[in-house]
């Protein structure tokens, strides 16, 4: 039985490939923003642990983290979570681009430091969600692709810096998948949503998985997931 800890369990991928994991019998640490979300996720998901951490607030994880049980042993550290706010650069505030990069930047930095001496010893592996954005930008998308580029590279590092010692990093990279992020990224874009036309949550899930399974003599650094429809 692996342990894993996982962000953003409360819908889309992160719910998926929580699911998952929890079939097979894997033990879970659900990251939740907040206490009545942590209920929510342990109601959700019975037999799963919770930890209160607000992703949005980077600066205050170590503090909310000293103050609950974490894991001895972590086989992987799966960031999931994440926001998108639309906008032209000429329009975009300085309040979206810091609660941008803090969720999808920030925190992700800051929880794999904190959990990096568990997956050292366990030689696990840290799976970051990035975007198609993260490899291409699009007019409008500034600040998320700013923050999903930003990501790649914060995963090319660690995985430079670890490689040697057993720890792995894979990033994946999902085109538009069928989830309440996508259907808010629609309203924003004022776009009717079908999640019918979008990759199914469960597939992604599907393709981490992979990644997390693959045998200890290869490693998957980069994987790109497209809508087959």
């Amino acid at each position: 039985m692996a342990t894993h800890l996982i962000t953003g369990a409360g819908s889309g991928i992160g719910e998926a490939v929580a699911r998952r994991l929890q079939e097979r019998g894997d033990e879970l640490y659900l990251v939740a923003r907040d206490a009545g979300r942590a209920k929510e996720l342990a109601a959700r998901f019975p037999g799963a642990r919770t930890l209160v951490a607000d992703l949005a607030n980077p600066d205050r994880i170590s503090w909310a983290l000293d103050k609950q049980p974490l894991p001895d042993r972590l086989d992987s550290l799966l960031h999931i979570a994440g926001v998108c706010d639309l906008g032209a650069v000429g329009e975009l505030t300085t309040r979206v681009w810091h609660s941008t990069l803090a969720a999808n930047l920030v925190a992700p930095a800051e929880l794999t430091r904190l959990f990096l001496p568990q997956l050292r010893i366990s030689q696990g592996h840290v799976v970051f969600v990035n975007s198609g954005a993260g490899l291409t930008a699009h007019a409008n998308w500034s600040a998320y692709a700013a923050s999903k580029h930003g990501l790649k590279a914060l995963a090319d590092s660690l995985r430079a810096e670890e490689h040697a010692g057993g720890v792995r990093v894979t990033s994946v990279y999902p085109g538009r998948t069928a989830s309440p992020m996508q259907a808010k990224v629609h309203q924003q874009e004022g776009k009717e949503y079908d999640p019918a036309k979008w990759i199914d949550p469960a597939s992604v899930a599907e393709t981490i998985l992979l990644a997390l399974d693959l045998p200890r003599d290869a490693e998957i650094n980069d994987l790109t997931v497209r809508p087959g429809r």
